[in-house]
């Protein structure tokens, strides 16, 4: 399929049905609402249209959204909203939001009771020489009965907080007397468990002062997201400040001055990170650990940052390229500046592929390493970076380095354009089917390289772990199908097998709404995708050939611990060819390593801990004596202890960069400091480490 045409046939279909003209109020939400249904029964895979059964999960995902601790609701409000439950679909198609506005009124009221007690518990000691027990999973709890009930969890709630806290300082202070800090002052137990009641209270006030913050829009995004969700896991509205944010992840740049921003629990933003090479950095006042207390566009008057939300002050902070943001500045000692910084475009060079090359010890075998965190495209400008082109100039040094091989690195990386993985994968093979997609309706198509150019023809491995997922696993799924590359990593990937359009929610509706835009965008999934052998990713994922210990797994990841997912299946194999110097000797290659992993004692922490974690994941209860907390923590730190420094020491690799990398950022310290730093994260990595001992025992 012509690449403009799987980007775009989607939107401009929807345009046609979507044009209509059936709003009588013009209010924003109503036309929302009506553009974000139309589109999902009109575009997304399944089909379904918003029936009963959407509305049952729309009402049990958007109550859970709400209050998923169960400890804001009462059983009454609850009984209340379950009338709703098989009527939400009637309301969404005659653009009533009853449902809706009851809940925000609900939540609102029920948060502020919590707000107006919450420091009464706080305000008296807790007695911790009791035998009670707190209950953390939602799932086994039910919503209180009355405010007595509330009251009680909550005091629960706190208990158990307050006891993490006054955990925390009494170690500290024991750790302290042990070592003879003499400059350590040391406090009586009354005075710890206040400071760590004081603690817990300063965290509420903040969470309170953010849920204050809270509007109409964001309240809404959550009901909307909540159906989207009903339909499965990836379909996703995005307000206009979530799609610039995915913007910029997807293409690795924006408009700004290139700051890193965080919000402090007193309401200030700090700046936590300059971005090398951006506006800030070539400006130069502008320093980490600053606070910005004001921005003015130029010579306009400037506006008040604090109090304001991170992700608010970020929209004004960043601009058009070439403008001026005037920022009022607090110093870390004290003194209050000015500065005027002219916006650019900012590079985020981490989201970008990059290469090194590996040797050990006892071999002049050399290595090439393409590390890729993602599948990223510029869908704004066609002449901008597409990781499929960035990988092929990878390619491309690293032969004139004369490499034996090469690791592509996929772990972690969770997708991104498809278009470019197909390129992508058309580098190592002449040409050929590498993906099939189905849509909701109609046969599968074959997403083919057409082009009959190897870049590379040598020894390829991938690597992967449960994490890579999408984009990830259609590459990987391709090569190992072709018999292409070996693919090293966890047992088995992320399992996700769907592909998703991004619809601007603005094109869907006629210029008379142009009052209620920007409307945001909806991440719409429209098809499934399929190996070249049949077999859908979709929840099983691509089985690694060379099986290495999986740091995840004790941790519940993945398409298959989400509920209400599309299911798996498969269709007919497309043809081809498998490459002509299919790698011999795998089960060999298996053996190898399987005896080098069972003799690392990195592995088999890794092994061990994970086993450890399964049978915590199990335990939901704990218990508020303050003697019996404290013997279980301390337990839990002696048993993680031996975890502390795994993968700590650097292995026997030597990381070398390329050297044209090298010449480019001559005289730039914070560019040479970061590839410094990569390299020494690099020769820690025993993963990268056995996965390049499987090259070298490839013949």
């Amino acid at each position: 399929m012509n690449k403009k045409l799987l980007q775009y046939s989607l939107p401009l279909i929807l345009i046609g049905l979507f044009a209509f003209t059936i709003y009588q109020s013009g209010r924003r939400e109503k036309v929302l609402l009506g553009v974000l249904t139309k589109s999902l029964e009109a575009g997304h895979y399944e089909a379904y249209k918003i029936d009963d059964r959407i509305s049952g999960l729309l009402h049990k995902k958007y109550i859970e959204n709400l209050d998923y601790g169960k400890r804001y609701f009462l059983k009454s409000d609850i009984e209340l909203l379950e009338k709703y439950k098989y009527l939400l679909d009637d309301e969404i198609n005659n653009r009533s939001f009853d449902f809706f506005d009851l809940t925000v009124e609900l939540i609102k009221k029920r948060q502020d009771e919590v707000e107006g007690f919450y420091n009464e518990i706080l305000e008296k000691p807790f007695n911790f020489n009791k035998r009670d027990q707190i209950e953390t999973d939602p799932d086994k709890l039910d919503f209180p009965k009355n405010e007595k009930e509330r009251y009680d969890r909550w005091r629960i709630q706190f208990k158990y907080q307050t006891l993490s806290k006054l955990h925390y300082f009494l170690t500290i202070q024991e750790n302290a007397i042990a070592d003879k800090d003499t400059a350590f002052k040391v406090e009586t137990y009354e005075a710890i468990e206040i400071k760590a009641r004081k603690k817990v209270a300063g965290d509420y006030k903040e969470m309170f002062r953010r849920l204050h913050q809270l509007n109409e829009k964001d309240r809404l995004s959550a009901y909307l997201n909540a159906l989207t969700e009903s339909y499965d896991p990836h379909s996703e509205f995005m307000p206009p400040k979530e799609k610039a944010d995915f913007d910029i992840q997807i293409s690795g740049k924006l408009e700004g001055i290139g700051a890193q921003l965080q919000e402090q629990n007193d309401g200030y933003i700090k700046v936590a990170r300059i971005v090398p090479g951006s506006a800030s950095w070539k400006q130069g006042q502008l320093k980490a650990g600053d606070l910005i207390l004001k921005i003015a566009q130029g010579d306009g008057e400037p506006r008040n940052l604090v109090g304001v939300r991170v992700t608010d002050a970020v929209q004004y902070i960043r601009g058009k390229k070439g403008t001026e943001a005037r920022l009022t500045v607090k110093k870390p000692d004290g003194s209050i500046v000015i500065i005027p910084i002219i916006r650019e475009v900012v590079i985020l060079e981490e989201t970008f592929a990059k290469s090194a090359i590996i040797k050990n010890d006892n071999s002049d075998f050399k290595t090439g390493y393409i590390y890729l965190p993602k599948f990223y495209v510029d869908f704004k400008n066609r002449n901008g970076r597409h990781c499929s082109k960035d990988v092929e100039l990878e390619l491309e040094k690293l032969k004139k380095e004369n490499v034996d091989g090469i690791v592509l690195d996929l772990r972690n990386n969770g997708g991104g354009s498809l278009q470019d993985v197909v390129d992508m994968a058309g580098l190592f093979i002449k040409d050929g089917p590498i993906v099939q997609v189905k849509g909701r309706y109609g046969k599968p198509y074959i997403l083919k390289d057409r082009d009959s150019r190897i870049q590379y023809s040598g020894k390829l491995i991938i690597m992967v772990n449960t994490l890579s997922a999408s984009a990830s696993e259609i590459l990987a799924a391709a090569m190992q199908d072709y018999h292409r590359a070996i693919i090293v990593g966890s047992p088995i990937t992320y399992g996700k097998g769907t592909v998703q359009n991004i619809v601007d929610l603005d094109r869907m509706v006629k210029n008379a709404y142009d009052d209620v835009k920007p409307l945001g965008a909806l991440r719409l999934t429209i098809q499934k995708f399929y190996r070249i052998n049949g077999g859908a990713t979709q929840l099983k994922g691509v089985k690694a050939d060379i099986i290495l210990p999986d740091l995840y797994g004790g941790i519940e990841i993945g398409e298959r611990e989400l509920d209400d997912v599309i299911p798996w299946d498969e269709i007919d194999a497309a043809k081809y060819s498998v490459w002509e110097n299919t790698i011999k000797g795998l089960d060999l290659l298996k053996a190898e390593s399987e005896k080098r992993v069972n003799n690392n004692k990195d592995f088999a922490l890794v092994n061990e801990n994970s086993a450890r974690l399964i049978k915590q994941r199990d335990i939901t209860k704990y218990s508020l004596n303050l003697k019996k907390y404290r013997a279980k923590q301390k337990k839990l730190k002696a048993e993680s202890k031996k975890f502390d420094n795994v993968f700590k020491d650097e292995t026997s690799m030597h990381i070398f960069s390329l050297k044209g990398d090298l010449d480019k950022i001559q005289g730039d310290s914070l560019k040479l400091a970061s590839a410094e730093a990569w390299r020494k994260q690099l020769a820690k990595d025993a993963y990268l480490e056995e996965t390049m001992r499987i090259m070298q025992g490839i013949k």
